[in-house]
């Protein structure tokens, strides 16, 4: 296993650099900075990519899918949280596992779905690898969601269907929250914040941002 301190451009002080990043666009969550502050990125992704770890971009992990940038990681968790303590979060589309590794630390219980058999299993054994036990794992079609584990007080969506998928809905706690990137043509997606009330749902646009198309099926 990689260093998880990192030497050049993973160590510590390269990581300062993308906090103060993050501060300077806005992420204001104390919780959530000092979690991807220690949370070592660089692990996440192939040795040939790993210098360019903590710079603010998404970066391919195989497969046709990406780690997201750390603002959008960022921002999406601090959203999510929104100074709630969540206990049971469902994340549609586990990648490398990055997210999940961030989410871990600031809830209860992480249920990860992934529809790509081969990046679920390396997630799995690199969360394990840093003692993060508070997560479950599932091989399954994303749109589905995971309903002998809901409901959900949150739900983090990290790739974009052109619609808000019914059976994720139908998956939200009275009260929850769910963040997801809405759209088909990536960089023109909008990511928006639903919000499941006692009479329905509540949707809040928030910002364009750029992911991967939400897939059906399994690989």
């Amino acid at each position: 296993m990689k260093s998880i301190q990192g030497i050049g451009m993973t160590s510590r002080r390269t990581r300062e650099r993308m906090i103060d990043r993050l501060i300077d666009q806005g992420i204001t969550n104390h919780e959530v900075l000092d979690v991807i502050r220690n949370v070592p990125r660089h692990l996440f992704m192939d040795d040939a990519l790993a210098s360019r770890a903590y710079e603010d971009t998404a970066l391919p992990i195989g497969h046709g899918q990406t780690i997201s940038q750390p603002y959008i990681v960022a921002k999406m968790t601090e959203l999510l949280i929104d100074q709630r303590h969540l206990k049971n979060v469902l994340e549609i589309g586990t990648g490398c596992g990055y997210q999940t590794a961030v989410l871990a630390q600031l809830i209860g219980h992480v249920n990860t779905v992934e529809r790509i058999s081969p990046l679920l299993k390396k997630a799995k054994e690199r969360l394990w690898e840093l003692n993060i036990r508070n997560v479950s794992y599932q091989h399954s079609d994303g749109g589905w969601g995971w309903e002998a584990k809901a409901p959900f007080d949150g739900i983090l969506v990290a790739a974009a269907p052109p619609e808000i998928p019914e059976k994720l809905l139908a998956q939200m706690a009275i009260g929850g929250v769910m963040l997801i990137p809405i759209g088909k043509e990536r960089g023109m997606q909008e990511l928006q914040r639903v919000t499941r009330t006692a009479s329905g749902y509540e949707i809040e646009p928030l910002e364009r941002v750029s992911f991967v198309p939400f897939l059906s099926g399994k690989g």
